[in-house]
């Protein structure tokens, strides 16, 4: 029997990314300055058809600065969802405004833009919002709720790089967007983030932000408090190098869902689109009938030496949060969901082993 590990996702990365690097390093431009910066920024720019493009250190400080830049802050509240990754919550309390849980909807485990308008109040600055797993959210009802109420509209976009929503691209749907490209991301820079938006003086004031409140006039002069949250010139040469892949990953990462919907459709549940849009298919995800059902789930393929994940917990759930919502089907997804391998360069007779492990064990 093979028991060679079978991770949840490692990099697509390979001879390009090892020359970009190495260009990089001749060159001794290896930090928050170089050609890679703006090449990697325009590249995407273009390949979204974003505006303005802002490299960062990771996707956690893209949200932060997207919170900084609209002006966010103590008094105010953001309207977010429950079942999402941390650092979008925590970007929120560390400008030290509050979080206002609303639950998803339980089949494209999104949140659901039925529930908002009851959450908003006078105090409500913005909807920021998750494409949880990839897959994007019902963006026209979102906006028009926004635009109703006059809030602002954050995307979220850590998971859903290439993802499209009535030919939109994924980065462009909100007034500020972000992505993260950690190592298990869609193209990865091994840490490193993005902040895309339509208005160059929401740009203007990010770019300041990032680079220590910079003046644009007078070196070594800081008008506004700022941060570090630069990203480095060998990160953005790996980005440069990543999207020349995309289609590639991307085709990959839909075979893989393909395949995994084909073996399990009798068994398990997969998340829902909306009508005309399309999943970056970061995390290939299922979901089980009972909570038993996936713990025995992710027994059986640890056993063969087969990592998996478990869903996000309920953001509310966290103890610094020390709150809890009435967001069922947040709590019902998170507890039956599991995320399956889902790295490109997995091959058919591994995927084929996982759906056989599964099958063979669902009781």
């Amino acid at each position: 029997m093979d028991t060679k590990k079978i991770p949840i996702y490692k990099p697509y990365i390979g001879e390009n990314e090892n020359k970009i690097v190495a260009e990089c390093m001749q060159s001794t431009w290896i930090s928050s300055q170089g050609k890679f910066i703006k090449t990697f920024e325009e590249k995407v720019q273009e390949y979204t058809k974003a505006n303005h493009a802002i490299t960062v250190s990771n996707g956690t400080v893209a949200i932060h600065l997207a919170m900084l830049a609209l002006g966010i802050g103590p008094g105010d509240e953001v309207i977010t969802p429950n079942f999402t990754y941390v650092a979008s919550s925590n970007s929120i309390l560390y400008v030290g405004a509050t979080p206002i849980f609303v639950d998803i909807d339980p089949f494209s485990w999104n949140l659901d833009p039925s529930l908002i308008e009851a959450k908003i109040s006078s105090r409500t600055k913005a909807i920021l919002y998750t494409n949880v797993y990839g897959a994007p959210v019902e963006y026209n009802k979102l906006k028009r709720i926004a635009d109703k109420h006059g809030i602002y509209l954050i995307e979220d976009a850590a998971e859903s790089f290439g993802a499209t929503y009535e030919e939109k691209m994924s980065g462009t749907l909100g007034d500020i967007s972000t992505f993260s490209f950690f190592g298990n991301k869609t193209i990865t820079t091994g840490e490193g983030g993005m902040v895309l938006t339509p208005h160059k003086k929401l740009a203007d004031k990010i770019r300041k932000l990032k680079n220590q409140g910079n003046s644009d006039t007078i070196r070594y002069y800081h008008d506004v408090l700022g941060y570090n949250y630069r990203m480095t010139n060998i990160q953005a040469a790996i980005g440069v190098a990543q999207l020349g892949k995309i289609d590639d990953i991307l085709e990959l990462k839909r075979q893989l869902q393909r395949n995994y919907e084909e073996g399990l459709k009798d068994l398990v549940s997969f998340q829902r689109l909306p009508e005309n849009s399309t999943s970056s298919y970061w995390m290939c995800s299922i979901l089980f009938k009972s909570i038993d059902e996936r713990e025995n789930i992710i027994n059986a393929l640890e056993k063969a030496n087969i990592e998996t994940r478990p869903f996000f917990t309920p953001i509310d759930e966290l103890p610094f949060y020390n709150k809890v919502e009435d967001c069922p089907h947040t709590k019902e997804v998170a507890a039956r969901g599991m995320n399956l391998p889902s790295f490109p360069a997995l091959k058919k007779n591994e995927q084929d082993r996982i759906i056989e492990i599964i099958r063979n064990n669902i009781k």
